[in-house]
């Protein structure tokens, strides 16, 4: 018990090659010992655990390091590395900010930098956890940190940039230390447990690897603490078992459930979770990072973002084969918000389960949405002659079924002498084809415009069969009569809809006068302002479908004009007043001069 050194004490790099995970770090180092070009000051920061103050340590050794060797890493043989590996080294100083950060304890450093080294080059001032320094602290080495002597180097080391002042970043060589793979760190814990005799399994090792999320010391921590746990052999089971992690084996039978859609082996699956002691949060947002997983092993571009061993990866690229991208986003979105509400929900177990059911009816919702863009997919039209007469019946298909004309038993009452006309009847015993359907848009077709008939084209009656494919409101041929009354019943229903709806300027238009018929199926309407009539225009398509549509007369047509109205001002004060009445009267004005009166 006397002798044991926890790993990551014990196996601390000493050397820039043992440093794991930072190369770029190393190298630009290693480099500016070799180019005589190291800077006065370097800062490191990073993550905890990924290698800050162990690289100060390598390079405050190797600095003073009397016989380099090859790969610019020190001897560990002469007297200046040796003096520094048992700790009594007087040219490096190693200070712990987040305990010595008021002004007296950098005024102290100051006075030790003015001494010159005694044995050695230069003399190396490491600064931990640099970001503690209060402000004054920081102002009194501000100076000292610009311009040090030519024998003095200071590396600070932070876990927060952000908290440094910038007139110290400055004057800094900045170097930011990445969080260290996953399998980097699988591979070093592997070559310990082989140092020490120690039976592993790789699952397991990884396992610890993406727990430290990317700090080495942490997955030390935690490999010391199994290897005691499991008697000397880390293997996948005791790894879970120990840190209280979900086994993949569940993520991957809930994913199976959903994909089967089988919402009761679901259900039992989180039941049995639930019971094992693990919270619905840690459920779903580990289920939320298995389809990730999922949705990067489709493509094979970006498997390299998959951070497991490798029997895991075979598993994960099996079940992603069955799973459709559009299953994954959809199950990713609903698990993403359930994570977001899991802790405002009174019923958080409901909240898991209720998002759980969603994800297993994905696939049928997905089913259900194919088949009715299917169904809504325009069908093959007919060849017609080029050029068709709108108003001209088409000959019947011998094919289609005979429907019997259908006689409106109420005679509409005519406003005009236009709308008296009597409308074209085919004689009843002259079969004629059934009524083609109302068109209605469809909006899964992307298109570019939706084109309104002119009058004069639907005047002439003449319309080319590419006409009536572009155009939408021309596939109607109703052309059945109605009263102005008729007209204003259909115009009140939509003027209904607008206010439901909330459109204030289109509803001015509706309720400020109604609709004046210039001529047959032609109708204009005043807008007070241009930006009514903006508004108007954008719906009019709209409006036009539905009065068409509704009063089965595919003629209609609605013009805007602008009728501005002058506002008047209200007289308030009675000045106001009294310059108005002078204006109508000018002796009001002379009347007040001679009387020298007031207004009041």
């Amino acid at each position: 018990m006397d002798n044991f050194i926890v790993s990551a004490r014990k196996y601390r790099p000493v050397t820039f090659d043992t440093v794991v995970g930072q190369q770029h770090i190393t190298n630009t180092l290693k480099n500016a010992i070799k180019n005589n070009q190291l800077a006065q000051a370097f800062l490191f920061c990073g993550p905890r655990g990924v290698g800050k103050t162990t690289c100060a340590r390598i390079l405050a050794k190797t600095i003073n390091c009397t016989n380099l060797q090859a790969g610019i890493e020190a001897c560990g043989e002469c007297d200046s590395c040796k003096a520094f590996q048992r700790g009594n080294s007087f040219n490096v100083h190693e200070l712990d900010a987040a305990s010595n950060n008021s002004v007296e304890d950098i005024r102290s450093l100051i006075e030790q930098v003015r001494i010159p080294p005694q044995a050695g080059k230069y003399k190396i001032y490491i600064i931990d956890e640099v970001h503690m320094l209060s402000q004054a602290a920081f102002n009194a080495f501000l100076k000292t940190l610009e311009e040090p002597p030519s024998y003095a180097i200071f590396i600070l080391a932070t876990t927060e940039k952000h908290k440094i002042l910038p007139t110290i970043l400055s004057r800094c060589q900045i170097f930011d230390f990445n969080r260290i793979k996953v399998d980097d760190m699988a591979g070093h814990l592997a070559s310990i447990a082989q140092k020490e005799s120690i039976g592993y399994e790789v699952d397991g090792l990884h396992i610890i690897a993406q727990k430290a999320d990317g700090g080495l010391r942490d997955a030390l921590s935690m490999f010391d603490q199994i290897v005691n746990f499991s008697g000397g052999n880390v293997t996948y089971r005791s790894v879970i078992d120990n840190l209280n992690i979900l086994d993949y084996d569940y993520y991957f039978n809930v994913t199976q459930s959903l994909l089967s859609e089988d919402t009761a082996k679901t259900l039992l699956l989180f039941d049995e979770i639930l019971s094992k002691g693990f919270d619905g949060s840690h459920f779903i947002s580990g289920l939320t990072e298995h389809l990730r997983n999922l949705l990067v092993g489709k493509d094979a571009e970006t498997l390299k973002l998959l951070e497991v061993s490798e029997g895991i990866r075979k598993k994960y690229i099996e079940q992603s084969q069955a799973a459709t991208v559009s299953f994954l986003l959809s199950a990713m979105n609903i698990a993403n918000q359930c994570d977001l509400n899991y802790k405002l929900s009174k019923n958080q177990r409901l909240q898991v389960e209720l998002a759980l059911l969603k994800m297993c009816h994905i696939m049928a919702a997905l089913n259900l949405a194919q088949t009715n863009f299917n169904n809504n997919q325009p069908e093959g039209q007919v060849k017609k002659k080029p050029d068709l007469v709108a108003n001209e019946p088409e000959a019947p298909d011998k094919t289609a079924p005979v429907s019997t004309p259908q006689v409106s038993q109420t005679q509409p009452v005519s406003v005009t002498p236009a709308l008296t006309a009597p409308a074209k009847v085919e004689p009843v015993e002259k079969p004629i084809a059934e009524k083609p359907p109302i068109f209605i848009p469809n909006q899964h077709i992307a298109s570019s415009s939706i084109k309104i008939p002119s009058l004069k084209d639907l005047g002439k009656g003449v319309a080319t069969e590419v006409e009536k494919e572009d155009d939408p409101y021309l596939k109607g041929t109703d052309r059945e009569n109605f009263t102005y009354d008729d007209f204003l019943k259909y115009w009140h229903h939509y003027t209904a809809k607008v206010k439901e709806d909330g459109k204030k300027n289109l509803l001015s238009i509706f309720t400020t006068n109604a609709p004046v018929m210039l001529k047959p199926y032609v109708f204009e309407v005043i807008a007070g302002t241009k930006v009514q009539e903006n508004a108007f225009r954008d719906e009019k398509p709209f409006i036009l479908n539905f009065l068409r549509t509704s009063l089965k007369n595919f003629d209609i047509e609605i013009q805007t004009r602008i009728d501005e109205v002058k506002a008047t001002k209200r007289l308030y004060s009675a000045q106001d007043k009294y310059q108005h009445m002078a204006t109508k009267n000018p002796d009001l004005a002379e009347l007040k001069k001679r009387f020298n009166l007031e207004v009041e």
